[in-house]
């Protein structure tokens, strides 16, 4: 892990290309600063935010590997360790960052509501496209965040501040909930892959070896992370991820109980439930009957 290069604190990340620090929690990097960009991997213990409009090579993100495109806005959570791993460098980059501490809105209302933003555990390559005019509307708020910066600190900054950053995360929020709509195609392929994927697990032996199916299962065998891909399938179905596969927990629950005689504890334990009483609770909780209910209203 020796190559991957630490940053606490803004001024760390400031140090590191080469740029003054105008405040200790929170900073806007507009790259053409930045006259070299020296390639390393590096992880954040602080918010940051990306648009970056020219780079050369591919960014390294946790397991993967993303290729710019224009216009495209990655986030990064503190812990998480992103950057170009191959010694190189860009000249004169292009794009722009913002970088905030978790200390910047630590008992703030923006604190309460960072949960929201699932999209700082997306993976790189579920990037946020947006359109010119969208882009745009980032850069005002980068511009409004930047301009704050060039005052004296003093009591209002903060609240001042950390407004900004929400109101620019409500945006983000809102043209995500553009790309699920505009890439609907792409994501009822990806219902019917997970749906695919359910059949084949209830018809191996995964369900005896490894319990009931979890999002993080589901997530990683179709390539996306856990919250991107709860949030598409609530897009898609208005239901969560887990409410979904609980779903079609019971619809192969259903044809077990209609297609064959066993009985209701040996249908627990084909599907993965460790105690019967499991599925029973389950199946009333989705159908209002119980599955012996079920099976003699069938009959």
């Amino acid at each position: 892990m020796s190559d991957i290069l630490n940053l606490d604190t803004i001024q760390d990340y400031n140090e590191f290309l080469g740029l003054e620090t105008l405040n200790p929690l929170v900073g806007i990097v507009d790259f053409s600063d930045v006259k070299v960009l020296k390639h390393r991997r590096k992880r954040f213990n602080f918010y940051a935010i990306y648009l970056k409009e020219k780079i050369h090579g591919a960014l390294v993100y946790g397991r993967g590997k993303y290729d710019y495109q224009e216009g495209t806005l990655v986030f990064m959570a503190p812990g998480q360790v992103g950057g170009i791993g191959d010694d190189g460098e860009t000249i004169a980059p292009q794009g722009y960052a913002l970088l905030f501490h978790p200390d910047l809105i630590r008992n703030t209302p923006l604190a309460r509501k960072m949960k929201e933003y699932t999209f700082f555990s997306y993976e790189v390559n579920e990037a946020l496209h947006m359109s010119e005019r969208e882009r745009q509307t980032i850069l005002n708020c980068f511009n409004e965040i930047k301009e704050e910066l060039r005052h004296n600190i003093d009591k209002h900054t903060r609240s001042i501040i950390t407004a900004n950053i929400e109101v620019l995360l409500n945006h983000c929020l809102r043209f995500y909930d553009r790309q699920f709509v505009t890439r609907q195609l792409v994501n009822k392929d990806v219902l019917s892959r997970f749906e695919d994927l359910m059949i084949d697990y209830f018809d191996s032996d995964k369900p005896q070896q490894i319990g009931l199916p979890t999002v993080n299962w589901c997530a990683e065998k179709l390539h996306f992370s856990s919250n991107y891909f709860g949030d598409l399938v609530k897009k898609e179905t208005g239901k969560s991820a887990i409410e979904y596969i609980h779903f079609m927990v019971i619809n192969k629950v259903k044809d077990l109980l209609l297609g064959s005689d066993k009985t209701v504890s040996e249908i627990a334990y084909e599907v993965g439930f460790q105690y019967p009483h499991h599925l029973s609770r389950m199946f009333k909780k989705i159908t209002g009957l119980t599955p012996n209910e079920y099976r003699k209203q069938a009959s």
